[in-house]
């Protein structure tokens, strides 16, 4: 209880030679809560792009509490390249590859629970470590000297990345290149016979039997433009398939337009049709003028 009342206390204080302030106080606790909230969640959630997706949710609340505390660089680049580049390269692998709840049950690879045990083993004593380095009594310097050390805050990380950190920089830029590599090697698929030329398609739509141009839709030459009206060709005849398949397996197509069907064949032979009373189509004599 005292650990975490001294913690609490040095939360408060805020960053060296700064007064505590309100706004910066309900920042750090409604983003810390949100940023273990989604390291919770993509922990304990049973599908990986929902993992995915906790993870952007932490990243962007860390994000928010880097430029709380003075560091703008650091911040803006934990949004555009971890959540924005990173985090959506993981959600597009998984999307593409695919990944199944049962898949985690096999072990793909031999000894690799044993090596995450490992894993999380270190990564636990480094967060004791940390915790327990808070409580030694030494106040840390801050932001702002750090800042003022290389002259700002890009400049200061660009010292550390291509110095201290320049092995473990250059491992996760090999690593992000090989998951996207990795991407479009399991994404590939080889073609089982090869691809037609230009040439070939063309011979292919003139065989007997096939149309050369995009078949008619249903209702084209017919008195409605309803889907399960077949379409009638110029030479008056019927098209059933421009009826969609399931209408035709399960009976629901409509008979010609008879009326239409008449109509066309008058026409086809240049003479003019006429409509009694009845609704009967009557030829004309030939050579006259349609719908005279």
């Amino acid at each position: 209880m005292n650990a975490l009342a001294h913690l609490g206390a040095l939360v408060a204080q805020g960053p060296v030679g700064v007064e505590p302030d309100t706004g910066e106080t309900v920042t750090f606790w409604i983003c810390a809560t949100l940023a273990v909230l989604g390291a919770l969640g993509m922990v304990l959630s049973r599908k990986a792009v929902h993992s995915a997706l906790f993870i952007a949710l932490t990243m962007i609340n860390l994000a928010i509490l880097y430029i709380a505390q003075d560091a703008l660089f650091l911040g803006m680049v934990q949004v555009i390249v971890y959540t924005g580049a990173v985090m959506m390269l993981f959600v597009f692998v998984l999307m593409v590859v695919g990944v199944d709840a049962s898949d985690s049950l096999v072990e793909t690879i031999k000894g690799q629970r044993f090596l995450a045990g490992l894993a999380f083993v270190g990564f636990a004593g480094l967060l004791v470590a940390g915790v327990v380095h808070a409580f030694d009594g030494v106040q840390p310097a801050g932001l702002a000297g750090a800042n003022s050390e290389h002259g700002g805050n890009v400049q200061g990380i660009g010292v550390l990345i291509f110095t201290r950190y320049l092995l473990a920089f250059e491992v996760t830029s090999a690593l992000l290149i090989t998951a996207a590599v990795g991407a479009m090697v399991l994404t590939h698929r080889e073609r089982v016979e090869p691809r037609k030329t230009q040439a070939q398609l063309s011979a292919e739509r003139f065989v007997p039997g096939r149309h050369p141009v995009n078949k008619p839709n249903p209702g084209v030459y017919a008195r409605n433009n309803a889907v399960d009206m077949p379409a009638l060709l110029p030479d008056g005849s019927v098209a059933d398939e421009s009826i969609p398949a399931p209408l035709r397996v399960r009976g629901d197509a409509q008979e010609a337009d008879l009326l239409a069907l008449s109509e066309a064949e008058h026409l086809l032979h240049h003479e003019a049709v006429a409509v009694d009373p009845a609704g009967t189509p009557v030829a004309g004599s030939e050579g006259e003028e349609p719908g005279a």
